[in-house]
């Protein structure tokens, strides 16, 4: 009987120590997945975009906003 406690005490060791090491390895494994994915629907959209660019491969240059023309004083 004494012999059985000390193998579960070894085993119930082991778990404890491995389980947190388990645990982020699963997490890791789980934030790989999300950017994998990720990249796929950033590929596709650049596809996307690709087809609906217009005759030059590109898109419009984007509309800047302009501000209300303050002066904020020169750089120091």
């Amino acid at each position: 009987m004494n012999a059985f406690l000390e193998y579960l005490f070894v085993i119930a060791l082991f778990a404890l120590i491995t389980l947190p090491s388990l645990v982020g390895h699963a997490r890791d494994r789980a934030v790989d997945r999300q950017l994998r994915e990720a990249a796929g629907r950033l590929e596709s959209g650049r596809r996307a975009a690709k087809t609906t660019a217009g005759a030059h491969g590109r898109r419009p240059a984007p509309r800047l906003h302009q501000g209300a023309g303050r002066d904020w004083g020169k750089a120091a």
